[in-house]
């Protein structure tokens, strides 16, 4: 056990006891009678008309208003400050400052209600939180939920464990669940559960859409029912489509000459791509495996209206057709369908093809090279000996004797 623990368990008795013996040791003095304005047995305190009136074992309620905490009775530890405040509560611990705040709790127990009207309309919620004027106004059965502004989660009725921080934060949220807002009319969620809006008036426009996230002010203004969708950057409107991220400050920002791709893998890991040989193991040269680009067929495509409503031109390979040549220059999705080509691989091959036809250049400019170095050769040999012919051919003419002619009768 923590010592701190220990001593503090220990110390609490014996205070106890020394408060008890200090007060034994006092003059008898008789209870006032009537008691003091205000005072009720049970540590109940009430003012105001029919404040705490028909509570009979509840304790440690108090009760400062017009019919505050009225119908309590046998519920404990409850706090109604204002007119009207948990009129109808019958449950225990829950704390409501400002007229009419949970004035219609009956049976929810741990609710918090600071500002005018706050939780007015809750009656079995339980565990909700509202600060600010009207602040989760609607509520009826939900619980877990924090509302901190004027009238934050206004509308929930139903909705569990949702966070609204600022004026009007998710308004218009009646059933969704697990929704935070954090900032002045962020999240207009209606049903849509999970979502996340951080600054003002970010993810406004959405109402049924699920799992989305908008962080910056006015982000994520063009999502309306879509879900998945990522908005990151201050006025970045994205679209209402599934499953999609938007980042804004990207396109046309300069990076350094050192920079390098940003990658995802498969699980949404962003990352760069490693090829130090301290992070590899069993390294050999591609060989013949490049070949198999040569079965490869490029195309021209064009991707569909909603993806790319522009329809402009892409030039490239088909994962299908990819996986036909070589499986492992294809990527899956989570199902486990092709989904999109390594371009970096095979960009590794096609090098590898580059290099083994350069060497074979080499190798054949060698072969020109002597050869013409033997032709060469050859040539001189050639010229040597035709020379040597010549003169051959000379020195026999000079040798040759003079022609006579002869008469004949």
């Amino acid at each position: 056990m923590n010592p701190l623990i220990h001593l503090e368990n220990t110390r609490r008795p014996m205070l106890i006891a020394f408060t008890l013996a200090f007060f034994a040791l006092l003059p008898n003095v008789q209870a006032v009678i009537p008691a003091p304005d205000g005072g009720y047995p049970g540590f109940n305190t009430a003012e105001g008309q029919n404040a705490l009136l028909h509570v009979t074992t509840g304790a440690a309620n108090t009760a400062v208003g017009w019919f505050s905490l009225e119908n309590i009775t046998t519920g404990s530890a409850n706090t109604g400050v204002g007119a009207g405040t948990l009129v109808l509560n019958t449950a225990d611990n829950n704390t409501a400052t400002g007229a009419g705040a949970l004035l219609s709790n009956t049976t929810g127990g741990v609710n918090t209600a600071n500002g005018a009207f706050a939780l007015i309309n809750n009656t079995t919620g339980s565990r909700n939180n509202a600060t600010g004027s009207n602040a989760l106004f609607t509520n009826t059965g939900g619980t877990s939920n924090n509302a901190y502004g004027f009238r934050a989660l206004f509308s929930n009725s139903t909705g569990l464990t949702n966070n609204a921080f600022g004026d009007q934060a998710l308004h218009n949220n009646t059933a969704g669940n697990s929704n935070s807002a954090f900032g002045d009319s962020a999240l207009f969620n209606t049903t849509g559960q999970d979502n996340t809006a951080i600054g003002s008036f970010a993810g406004v426009n959405l109402t049924t859409g699920s799992s989305n996230v908008a962080v910056g002010s006015a982000a994520g203004t063009s999502v309306t029912t879509a879900s998945n969708v990522i908005c990151i950057g201050a006025g970045v409107p994205g679209f209402n489509v599934d499953n999609s991220c938007f980042i804004g400050n990207i396109r046309n920002a300069l990076v350094a000459p050192d920079a390098v791709a940003v990658l995802v893998d498969s699980f949404g890991k962003l990352g760069t791509m490693i090829t130090s040989n301290r992070f590899n193991e069993e390294i050999t040269p591609i060989g013949k495996a490049s070949e198999a680009l040569y079965a490869l067929v490029p195309v021209i495509f064009h991707y569909k209206k909603e993806i790319d409503p522009k329809s402009i031109p892409q030039f490239g390979l088909i994962a299908e057709d990819v996986e036909q040549v070589n499986p492992d220059l294809i990527v899956r999705d989570k199902q486990g369908q092709p989904y999109s080509v390594r371009y970096d691989q095979v960009n590794a091959m096609l090098l590898n093809e580059f290099l083994k036809e350069h060497r074979k250049n080499e190798e054949q400019q060698a072969t020109i090279v002597g050869l013409k170095a033997t032709v060469s050769q050859q040539q001189k040999q050639i010229e040597i000996l035709t020379a040597g012919l010549q003169k051959v051919s000379a020195q026999l003419e000079l040798n040759r004797p003079a022609r006579q002619l002869v008469n004949e009768p």
